[in-house]
């Protein structure tokens, strides 16, 4: 079963590497987002899969099933920080890392990631806590899982609210077998270094900061980025004080299905649950605004409880500006979000 995790990590919040030869002290911000965590009462989990686990941290009631919370690619469950929070105390809500992101275990050598895999993730994770159904909230590519996982599965779904994405991306057959051959090229030599098992490049952390803030294109501000850092980057062996990038390199090349809108278009009219879009007004289209408007058209003519809201902020406007996001989830959790007190937590 899933287990509450008493933290013994340090220094980003992974375990000591440098002990016993006594390491630097964690950057200030490093316990500062810790701090936090214990104030918003988050608590860290584990669960397991047939690979390891998927680590997480739980937020609320520990009686009430929870938001299911999915990340964007190359985040983790950091993102949500900030958001949780400020929703209502009554709900409950597990953010989860990804496998390769975050605190989760990486796939085994020699395997890709594949974006399909997170479906029967969130299987796995609701028979680990045995749920009936799910409520999902995602972002960025946690929101085309989500959109997908309610797709397939309408009958295991009672709400989704999808976060500045809504459905897989498109590609023209002229390119798709190119950048498929290019993925395929790089995730080997990824996959390469990563079994080579040597230390990456490490950094002060402002410097990591810095990397981060335009590795987003500044769509996370510098004062937000330590939320993310916080579980993907880890102390130096080799030089005190500096720290490297954790994240498995390989997802930086991992498989997304690529397949026609047109499929997209029969997903949408698959999900029945209450289904809530925010889009972020100063971040661009997944694909195409076109793709974008043509999806939520079929999602409003056979859903009546889709919505799409717009809001001012970047891609991460969830997490730098939560304000804006903030009253938008509240008003849709009050008409659709449902406590099931006979739920216990298996943690």
């Amino acid at each position: 079963m899933p287990d509450v995790v008493e933290s013994n990590r340090t220094s980003a919040g992974h375990e000591d590497d440098n002990k016993p030869g006594g390491s630097p002290e964690p950057h200030p911000m490093i316990k500062f987002i810790e701090l936090q965590d214990k104030q918003n009462n988050a608590a860290e989990v584990q669960i397991p899969i047939p690979y390891g686990k998927v680590a997480g941290k739980w937020y609320g009631p520990q009686n009430v099933r929870p938001i299911l919370c999915v990340h964007g690619w190359l985040d983790n469950c950091g993102t949500f920080d900030r958001l949780l929070p400020l929703l209502p105390e009554e709900i409950s809500f597990l953010a989860v890392d990804l496998p390769g992101h975050g605190y989760s275990s990486r796939v085994p050598d020699g395997m890709t990631y594949y974006q399909l895999d997170c479906i029967p993730l969130l299987l796995y994770i609701m028979r680990e806590y045995g749920w009936s159904k799910v409520s999902l909230m995602g972002h960025s590519m946690g929101a085309i899982i989500c959109f997908i996982f309610a797709a397939l599965f309408p009958d295991k779904v009672d709400m989704v609210i999808g976060l500045d994405a809504l459905k897989p991306l498109s590609f023209h057959p002229d390119r798709f077998s190119v950048r498929m051959s290019k993925q395929v090229m790089k995730f080997i030599e990824a996959d390469t270094r990563n079994r080579a098992k040597s230390e990456p490049p490490s950094y002060a952390y402002e410097e990591m900061v810095d990397r981060l803030y335009e590795g987003t294109a500044a769509s996370v501000t510098r004062e937000t980025c330590p939320y993310l850092l916080q579980r993907n980057i880890k102390p130096s062996r080799k030089f005190p004080g500096k720290y490297y990038f954790d994240r498995d390199n390989r997802m930086k090349y991992n498989v997304i299905p690529g397949w026609a809108d047109s499929i997209n278009m029969e997903l949408a009219k698959r999900i029945t649950a209450p289904f809530l879009t925010i889009k972020a007004l100063e971040s661009p289209y997944a694909g195409s605004r076109e793709g974008f408007e043509q999806i939520v058209a079929v999602l409003r003519e056979s859903n009546p409880k889709y919505e799409v809201k717009f809001v001012k902020g970047s891609h991460h406007v969830h997490l730098t500006e939560p304000e804006n996001v903030v009253p938008l989830v509240v008003e849709f959790l009050r008409k659709y979000w449902n406590k099931e007190p006979e739920i216990v937590h298996k943690l």
